[in-house]
């Protein structure tokens, strides 16, 4: 079995602010290390619950957070940016299932560190579903009827993830108190949850069935202020819906989709307030 994890930064172990995920900031070398110890209790049990290979990419911010010289020697890293799929790079028909470290909730609900993509966003839309980088993600591993089988993050998430795809494995970190406070295990009582949950969650593989994305579907990214939507908007085939701050985008498949949004969201990046 071919085992894909994409691991974010923002749901691991005790992190609960920007000073834990930030570059420049005090807490985050820190941070790699735990989330690099979580990564190897993924790796770890996915190996021996017989998983062949391991691929992991690095999926918070700069994408390169992870340790390698820390790594488990047996797994494969996607490391660096600019990706073109992002969270989801490498990701294709050949795996048998795919996990999600480390994620947190959407933009615009609660939860540690909760937003989507960048701190533009207010809500992004599938069709007339609402989704974050979980959703999303899980939407492109469903276009190559990968299954989601295991989330690991705080309450509000792996919640995300039970309402978007049924009987799912979820393994919660950390209890929100609010979107910068947490209650939360400690890294190795974490790393042990893991394990646990990665083993049950391949047992429990043939309950799983991939998030299937419409076909054709319409992206809709509805962003704080209206100058990220004229930012967005300079897109081609992308439109401002009347009275709005939402921009608009006809893709020809789910994996279209993905790229504009990304597209989408850094050009919405460069709005200034001043």
């Amino acid at each position: 079995m071919k085992l894909y994890v994409s691991i974010d930064m923002e749901g691991i172990t005790g992190l609960v602010d920007q000073s834990n995920v930030f570059l420049q900031e005090a807490n985050y070398e820190r941070s790699r290390r735990i989330m690099t110890k979580e990564a190897n209790a993924v790796i770890t049990a996915a190996l021996k619950s017989r998983c062949t290979e391991v691929v992991v990419n690095d999926s918070h911010s700069s994408m390169n957070n992870l340790l390698v010289e820390d790594l488990h020697p047996e797994a494969v890293l996607i490391s660096g940016s600019v990706k073109p799929y992002s969270m989801v790079q490498g990701l294709d028909d050949s795996f048998a299932g795919a996990m999600f470290i480390g994620y947190h909730s959407r933009a615009g609900m609660p939860g540690v560190m909760s937003h989507a993509m960048t701190f533009g966003v207010r809500n992004m839309y599938i069709n007339d579903v609402a989704v974050g980088e979980l959703g999303f993600n899980a939407y492109v591993a469903g276009y190559y009827e990968v299954p989601i089988l295991l989330v690991a993050g705080d309450d509000y998430t792996t919640t995300e993830a039970t309402s978007l795809i049924p009987n799912i494995t979820t393994a919660i970190v950390k209890k929100a108190i609010s979107r910068s406070a947490a209650q939360t295990l400690t890294p190795k009582k974490a790393e042990q949850l893991l394990q646990e949950k990665v083993e049950i969650a391949i047992q429990n593989k043939h309950l799983v069935n991939p998030l299937l994305p419409p076909t054709q579907p319409t992206l809709r990214i509805e962003f704080n202020n209206y100058g990220q939507a004229e930012w967005a908007n300079l897109m081609p085939g992308t439109k401002i819906e009347p009275n709005s701050t939402t921009v608009s985008f006809q893709a020809k498949d789910i994996l279209e989709a993905y790229q504009a949004m990304l597209v989408m969201t850094e050009l919405a990046m460069r709005t200034t307030f001043c």
